[in-house]
C-alpha cells in the first residue's frame, strides 16, 4: 500500500483495521489521532485529504482543544 495520511487532519499514522472477504476489494482504514475511519472504496472526498471538505478537516489544535470525546452509550437490553 502507498503511504496512506488521513483525510480529516492529516495524520501519516494510518492502520488497517479490516479487510473484504474477498481479498484486495476493500480496506478499512483508521487514523491513529482523530480516529477517523474509512473504507477504501469510499468516494475521493472521503479518502483524500486533497478532496476532503475544507469545513470538516482537523488540525492538531482543533484535537486538542476538543471539549470531549462523546461516550458510547450502555447497550439496550432486551425486554
Amino acid at each position: 500500500m502507498s503511504t496512506v495520511i488521513c483525510p480529516r487532519c492529516a495524520y501519516e499514522t494510518v492502520d488497517h483495521v479490516a479487510a473484504s472477504p474477498v481479498p484486495g476489494v476493500w480496506d478499512v482504514l483508521q487514523c491513529g489521532r482523530c480516529l477517523y475511519m474509512w473504507r477504501t472504496t469510499e468516494p475521493e472526498r472521503r479518502t483524500r485529504r486533497d478532496a476532503y471538505p475544507e469545513s470538516f478537516r482537523l488540525t492538531p489544535e482543533d484535537i486538542a482543544a476538543a471539549q470531549e470525546v462523546p461516550a458510547i452509550p450502555p447497550l439496550r437490553t432486551a425486554r
